[in-house]
């Protein structure tokens, strides 16, 4: 942890002017990720699909979006709701057909709004015809997959080795036709590709291509310190993962320390390879930069190799899971600043930063942190250097929706047991995207939604928000209008923990007004001397961005050397 005393200045060497355009723009970008089930169903399923996506493109404009993401909309049986691809080119029926796929990529384009698709490397569905025929034995798909014959201990037939699954129970599942076991780190019906048959990993690029020369503008890559597992030894075995002593649950996938499972180095070489897809494809096609977003849950050092190194270029965005991942409901600004300069002082001077605080598998802010803390947190995500990810919802404040174990869907958490299922599933966060306060929150015509929805949306909604002027929506629109300055988009960032309570952001660029983010994590009234921490600052400050705490308005003005914060205030200053 940082001293208390410490005052530390992260000059974040981002982008030099004039040459913003010419280094993609992607550098400073809004990505918004949509869970495609649950953000608009436009046939009256009670399931979200790509045509909803196509009606709410112009929300999307409205609070924004450079671009934004789909989870997985291609052909499954959706044993883990589409990250199981039984067909990686095509659009499964319950999403639509490709000719909606087309439409929604006119629009967006209409709009100038990106569209990136999920791509789930790791596996495929068990009903994927590459499974099918490698099961089948084949020759051409025999080792597109992981098998291995088991051992036999005492006259029984036993999976190869000890591996844990992520969703809970062994990797490894027998095939009668095959007469092997086959590996599998998530589900049973995601059985993973062998990435060390180069066949595997060349019908990979090709899905790659298949959707940028339709007109995708890059990938979020799923799940990538999975995708290989350390080579087997010289008589084709692997060796059992090491215990976890703190875990006494042996069928939990914490049981086990994964060291043989995640983050092999072949991995970074994947990544780089797949970039190599994206940067032919941009001198192919020409017009703005492709871009990989790469999900790893990995150590910060690992992480920092998938930005690329000297001879190759790598992921543009590794996601960011700092805070995320660390930061709880309890954490003091010391905290929240360690973990921001943990990512700016270890990046690449060249590269750009990149936070993600919401996503599909993770609790929402608000449950998370604190519903009051919503806009203290969008203040931060939106006004630290780089590129912001937000999922669905998070703009308008929702929060966790209690299911029951009788009504949990996610694999992850009903594979566990009704006394552990709470602590495992991610339907909470995945429910229905609220629109307004008419019959079933404007996300569909039905009578049921696939995930029972919030009862606060008629309270929590994008209508409602729109006429509130400090609602969640409107400081949402604010701060992103706001990232538009020049010295948001290219200015230096200075960090600072005021005390346990107030956290302090300072972006500044020569010849241009600087900004000063200031956020009163705690319950406290905090009187703060910027002055103390921040140099060159004008001895007054204007207001710019104000939450429902304040009691000063936009364009109050105050004196940096006492500004008086209510509890859980977050506010934009900026200099006179």
């Amino acid at each position: 942890m940082l001293a208390k005393s410490l005052t530390v200045c992260c000059l974040l060497a981002l982008i030099v002017s004039p040459t913003l355009a010419e280094l993609g723009w992607w550098r400073t970008a809004q990505f918004y990720q949509i869970y495609p089930r649950s953000f608009k169903d436009s046939d009256g399923d009670g399931v979200g699909d790509l045509n909803g996506v196509t009606q709410q493109l112009a929300y999307l404009k409205e609070i924004g979006v450079t671009a934004t993401w789909l989870s997985p909309i291609f052909t499954s049986p959706m044993a883990d709701f589409g990250y199981d691809v039984a067909n990686f080119y095509e659009i499964d029926p319950l999403f639509g057909t490709m000719e909606d796929f087309d439409n929604l990529l006119t629009r967006a384009k209409q709009l100038d709004i990106k569209i990136i698709l999920d791509f789930v490397p790791n596996h495929s569905s068990d009903e994927c015809e590459w499974f099918i025929r490698s099961a089948a034995g084949e020759a051409e798909y025999k080792d597109f997959y992981v098998w291995h014959t088991g051992k036999v201990v005492n006259g029984i037939r036993q999976p190869p080795t000890n591996w844990i699954s992520v969703f809970r129970g062994s990797q490894w599942t027998w095939h009668e036709g095959r007469q092997a076991y086959y590996l599998h780190q998530f589900h049973a019906k995601q059985p993973d590709l062998n990435y060390r048959n180069p066949q595997v990993v060349e019908a990979m690029k090709d899905v790659l291509r298949f959707w940028l020369r339709k007109g995708v503008y890059g990938f979020r890559i799923d799940a990538v310190p999975h995708v290989f597992e350390v080579a087997a030894d010289s008589t084709g075995n692997w060796p059992d993962e090491p215990r976890n002593e703190y875990v006494t649950d042996p069928e939990d996938y914490s049981y086990l320390d994964h060291i043989y499972t995640t983050n092999q180095p072949e991995t970074i070489d994947l990544v780089y390879q797949f970039r190599e897809v994206i940067d032919d494809i941009d001198a192919e096609l020409g017009g703005d930069d492709r871009v990989l977003l790469s999900e790893a849950y990995a150590p910060l050092d690992v992480l920092m190799q998938y930005y690329g190194n000297s001879t190759h270029n790598g992921s543009q965005i590794p996601f960011n899971f700092e805070l995320i991942s660390n930061i709880n409901i309890n954490s003091d600004a010391y905290h929240y600043s360690e973990l921001i300069h943990n990512w700016l002082d270890n990046m690449p001077s060249d590269k750009a930063a990149n936070w993600v605080l919401g996503n599909h598998d993770q609790s929402r802010i608000g449950s998370r942190l604190g519903a009051d803390r919503i806009d203290a947190i969008n203040m931060l995500l939106l006004t630290l250097p780089g590129i912001s990810v937000t999922y669905q919802g998070e703009e308008i404040g929702m929060t966790d929706v209690f299911i029951s174990w009788e009504d949990t869907v996610d694999p992850q958490a009903c594979q566990s047991n009704e006394q552990e299922f709470e602590r495992l599933t991610r339907d909470p966060v995945r429910t229905p995207f609220q629109w307004s306060d008419e019959s079933q929150a404007g996300f569909t015509d039905a009578n049921t939604t696939w995930l029972p929805l919030a009862d606060d949306f008629k309270l929590v909604n994008v209508k409602r928000e729109r006429g509130i002027a400090l609602s969640h929506l409107n400081i949402y629109k604010q701060l992103r209008a706001l990232r538009d300055e020049v010295t948001l988009k290219q200015g230096d960032i200075q960090v600072n923990a005021l005390g346990p309570n107030v956290l302090a952001l300072k972006r500044s660029l020569a010849g241009q007004a600087s900004y000063i983010t200031v956020l009163n994590i705690n319950d406290d009234v905090e009187a703060v001397n910027l002055d103390s921490v921040f140099t060159q600052l004008s001895s007054q400050l204007r207001y710019v961005v104000v939450n429902d705490k304040s009691v000063r308005r936009k364009n109050d003005l105050t004196f940096a050397n006492s500004v008086l914060l209510m509890p859980k205030e977050a506010i934009v200053l900026s200099t006179v």
